[in-house]
C-alpha cells in the first residue's frame, strides 16, 4: 500500500455502492470504492469536504443520503479557503466541468489531495482534455483502487 496518501472520492463514487449492483461495471466500481474505504488509516485518508456534504443534501434517495452522510461525519470535515475556492471553481467550470464536479476538483486541489477519484465518464473525459490545467491527479476509482490496494 502507498504510504500517507490523501484521496478525494467524488459523490459519484460515494453513491455507487447503493446503485443497482446487477450491472458489472457498477459492481466493480462499488467494490473499488468499498475496498478503498475499508483500508482508511493514517496511511490512506480521505478528504471529507463541505462540498460533499452539500451535494449529499441534494440526494433525493434519503436512505442513500443518510448512509453517505454517516461516512462524511465519521471524521472531521476539511475546511476550504472559500476566497480561493470560488475563483478556482469558476475556472474549472469554464473548462467544461459541471458545477459540483468543478467544486469537488477545486476542493481536492486545495486540500492537497494526492488523487481525486470518480466514476463519472464525462468528468474524467473533460479532465483528460485539460490535464495541464488540473492541479490534482484525477483517475477512475477502479484504476486508483488497483494501484492503491496492492
Amino acid at each position: 500500500m502507498i504510504c500517507a496518501m490523501l484521496i478525494y472520492l467524488d459523490m459519484c463514487c460515494l453513491k455507487q455502492p447503493f446503485d443497482d449492483q446487477s450491472q458489472p461495471r457498477i459492481r466493480l466500481e462499488s467494490e473499488a470504492v468499498l475496498g478503498l474505504l475499508a483500508v482508511e488509516s493514517p496511511e490512506l485518508q480521505f478528504v471529507r469536504s463541505p462540498a460533499l456534504m452539500l451535494e449529499n443534501a441534494w440526494n433525493p434517495v434519503r436512505e442513500r443520503a443518510r448512509r453517505v452522510g454517516q461516512w462524511l461525519t465519521a471524521a472531521p470535515l476539511w475546511r476550504p479557503n472559500a476566497c480561493a475556492l470560488a475563483p478556482r471553481t469558476d475556472e474549472l467550470m469554464r473548462l467544461g466541468l459541471k458545477n459540483f464536479d468543478a467544486l469537488h476538483v477545486a476542493c481536492a486541489e486545495q486540500a492537497g489531495a494526492d488523487a481525486f477519484a470518480s466514476c463519472d465518464d464525462r468528468l474524467l473525459a473533460v479532465v483528460r482534455r485539460h490535464a495541464g490545467c488540473i492541479r490534482v491527479r484525477v483517475a477512475g476509482v477502479v484504476e486508483l483502487a488497483q494501484e492503491t490496494l496492492k
